[in-house]
């Protein structure tokens, strides 16, 4: 791999000249175009009633798919200019453009759906079995089903307009808080202001004063936003019930469960199966505040490195080690990490403005993909650079296939992720160069098992009785922080000495409006990740083949037909996340061991 290497992406690939760019806007122009016609098509049409009727929907279903993928490109790109500057207000208005764009073709998509329902069933049948539909059968049964649980064509269509400015629009009122978002610093005896992702780097640091005074600070911070927040999170909510009350849905969690293709059963038997084993858990975070020399954690010790000190690894090193392990697994992984780095499709240059977090975007007309996120040389955030590079690779092995079939789930992309995650963080251990390094680089691996048991268990404790709440009414900021405290504490199990009470108002994921409740899949990949790790340590180098089989799947089926046709497991039974969980257990037995 050619070093060094940038730290900057490369957009002008994909439309050159940012905000401003011409491509963009004949792209943006050409798609209104095709949405405005797809949408007079639509209107004109109905169900057809025989097989030769479908001859028209064929051909809007090869032109629906087209537009997808322009207008996810386009709002890709967009976001990316977003992200590495917040300050870009064009961008924004861009994205509102976006935004507007995708409610247009919202409508298009519930005509669409509307003539997919109203088929008789014969036809229906002849109709997903045409050559040009071989490979988006699922799909389509899954959109003509689903059109069948919501409104009538004209309410939706009016919904998705709403939602633009009523809906969507609350949701970059985040975005707006970020932008303004500052933390006065002192640093080296040099006064400087933070940025939101400078900042929360901190929150991690080795010192554990550096980290304190941070977390102090941020608190703060975000107490003096959390009006603003309350507001946006209270909208979001509410006009998610509304709807939900119009659908005659009752329960907030079927909409999130049908976007990640599985049941309430295999939620069920996920979250039950984990609380079960977190006492073991608890003892590792009492075993750290006992090393730390704390009787208990506080709430940013619980991601902090063990010891004062620790090395700093070069961006350049981080991507070797990435490369290096990725081709242990496959060869084919690997070469994909080389093309991102090289090619400069990787944002991750640690200086102000950028927001915090960190994510992978696909680009399906240019069959490419970016990386954003901000690294600062540690472990954590090699493993974040793994985490988003699995992204990454997921969307390469599906480059190819029909647009409706590469509409894989949160979850599921989160297996793919978290898998590459893993590969790294497991082979480091196991070539640590002496027991310090070992003990440091396992208690990295664990606290991902924290993270997703316990901190993205209480965000899902969170939502889940928020929402129940907001029936009632609105909730005030200090209601909110009350809440999150509660579950914070329930998920970690009494084990903290301080709680992060503004978590709510500073995690971007509870504004997202297009994906509900953005916890439980993160947990669900991390756990069916971490059984096709242990499933490929059994296997050895003929599971690579099997894993690229099931990531092209991962958008044509249930999670539940995935694991049973893949792994032939029952997703809905305790036995394979118990069988998961085990895995992660060693590690905690591990550094018990290690730490006696």
């Amino acid at each position: 791999m050619k070093q060094p290497l940038s730290q900057t992406w490369d957009l002008d690939v994909i439309f050159s000249g940012g905000a401003e760019s011409e491509a963009l806007r004949q792209s943006l122009a050409a798609a209104e175009q095709d949405i405005a016609a797809l949408t007079g098509k639509l209107k004109e049409m109905s169900a057809p009633q025989t097989l030769e009727d479908t001859k028209e929907l064929v051909h809007i279903t090869e032109q629906l798919q087209d537009v997808n993928k322009r207008l996810h490109e386009a709002g890709a790109y967009v976001g990316c200019l977003t992200a590495q500057n917040i300050k870009d207000k064009k961008a924004v208005q861009l994205s509102g453009r976006i935004q507007t764009l995708g409610a247009q073709l919202l409508t298009v998509d519930t005509l669409y759906d509307e003539l997919l329902r109203s088929m008789p069933d014969e036809v229906w049948a002849a109709f997903v079995k045409l050559p040009e539909n071989d490979g988006i059968a699922f799909n389509l049964n899954e959109r003509r089903e689903w059109a069948q649980e919501k409104m009538s064509p004209e309410k939706e269509a009016l919904v998705g307009d709403l939602a633009t400015d009523g809906y969507h629009g609350w949701s970059e009122m985040y975005n707006t808080v970020i932008s303004h978002f500052r933390i006065d610093y002192e640093e080296e005896g040099t006064k400087v202001q933070l940025s939101a992702g400078q900042a929360h780097n901190k929150l991690s640091h080795p010192n554990r004063e550096v980290r304190e005074q941070m977390f102090k600070l941020w608190e703060e911070a975000w107490s003096e936003k959390a009006d603003f927040c309350a507001d946006a999170l209270n909208r979001i909510a509410g006009f998610r019930l509304k709807l939900y009350e119009h659908r005659g849905w009752d329960s907030v969690l079927k909409e999130p469960l049908a976007m990640n293709r599985m049941s309430e059963e295999t939620l069920d038997a996920m979250w039950n199966t984990i609380v079960r084993n977190k006492p073991k858990f608890v003892a590792y975070l009492e075993r750290k505040a006992k090393l730390l020399g704390v009787e208990k954690l506080t709430w940013c010790d619980v991601e902090a490195p063990l010891g004062g000190t620790q090395a700093t690894i070069s961006y350049d090193e981080g991507a070797n080690t990435i490369v290096e392990q990725f081709g242990k697994f496959s060869p084919r992984m690997s070469d994909f990490a080389v093309q991102a780095f090289e090619n400069r499709w990787i944002e991750a240059e640690d200086r102000p403005g950028k927001r915090p977090g960190g994510f992978c975007t696909s680009l399906p007309v240019v069959n490419q993909t970016r990386i954003f996120m901000t690294y600062a040389g540690t472990p954590s955030n090699v493993s974040t650079l793994a985490h988003e590079l699995g992204h990454g690779y997921h969307q390469y092995v599906m480059d190819g296939l029909p647009a409706f079939a590469q509409q894989y789930a949160m979850n599921v992309a989160e297996t793919a992720s978290t898998f590459a995650e893993m590969i790294v963080s497991d082979s480091a251990v196991k070539q640590a160069k002496d027991e310090q390094e070992k003990l440091a680089l396992l208690e990295d691996k664990i606290q991902r098992s924290i993270a997703f048991y316990m901190n993205i268990h209480a965000r899902f404790l969170f939502e889940t009785r928020f929402f129940e709440k907001r029936k009632e009414g609105l909730l005030s900021s200090e209601q909110l922080c009350a809440l999150m405290e509660e579950a914070q504490n329930e998920a970690f199990c009494g084990a903290l000495d301080s709680l992060h009470p503004h978590f709510w108002a500073s995690k971007m994921h509870f504004y997202f409006t297009d994906v509900p409740f953005y916890n439980f899949p993160y947990t669900f990949g991390y756990l069916f990740s971490t059984g096709l790790y242990a499933r490929a340590l059994q296997e050895g180098e003929s599971f690579a083949a099997k894993y690229d089989a099931l990531l092209r799947d991962t958008g044509v089926m249930t999670v539940e037909a995935l694991a049973e046709k893949h792994l032939g497991v029952d997703l809905t039974k305790p036995d394979f996340w118990q069988t998961a969980i085990d895995v992660t257990l060693k590690d905690v037995e591990l550094f018990l061991q290690m730490t006696e």
